[in-house]
């Protein structure tokens, strides 16, 4: 079955970095579009990044020049570089992918302080 495992969330002060990891299984990696969704405190769930497997790649108006969204075909890894942080930045960041379905990792949370 498909899986996206999410790891490297945290608290940071305004201004650092954080990068996030998504680990696949279960699809053909390097033929999917991968992307990262957030969902702020009780906001919905947006696009940030996204990447397809040819590698070009979407953002979100309010990250563009800060987050860099990358990918690791040979890893199955998708990765979000996310530096100058922001407090509006904070909030839960899912994995998607579409395989048939939306398929989400189970998310992680980021919150960047003041």
């Amino acid at each position: 079955q498909v899986q996206l495992v999410e790891s490297g969330g945290g608290l940071v002060q305004a201004g650092g970095s954080l990068r996030l990891s998504c680990t696949a299984s279960g699809i053909i990696f390097s033929l999917n579009a991968m992307g990262w969704y957030r969902q702020a405190p009780g906001k919905g769930r947006d696009l940030v990044a996204r990447i397809f497997g040819g590698g070009t790649t979407n953002y979100a108006d309010s990250v563009k020049g800060r987050f860099t969204i990358s990918r690791d075909n040979a890893k199955n890894t998708v990765f979000l570089q996310m530096n100058s942080l922001k407090p509006e930045d904070t909030g839960v960041y899912y994995c998607h992918t579409r395989h048939g379905i939306d398929r989400w990792g189970e998310g992680i949370l980021v919150t960047v302080s003041s």
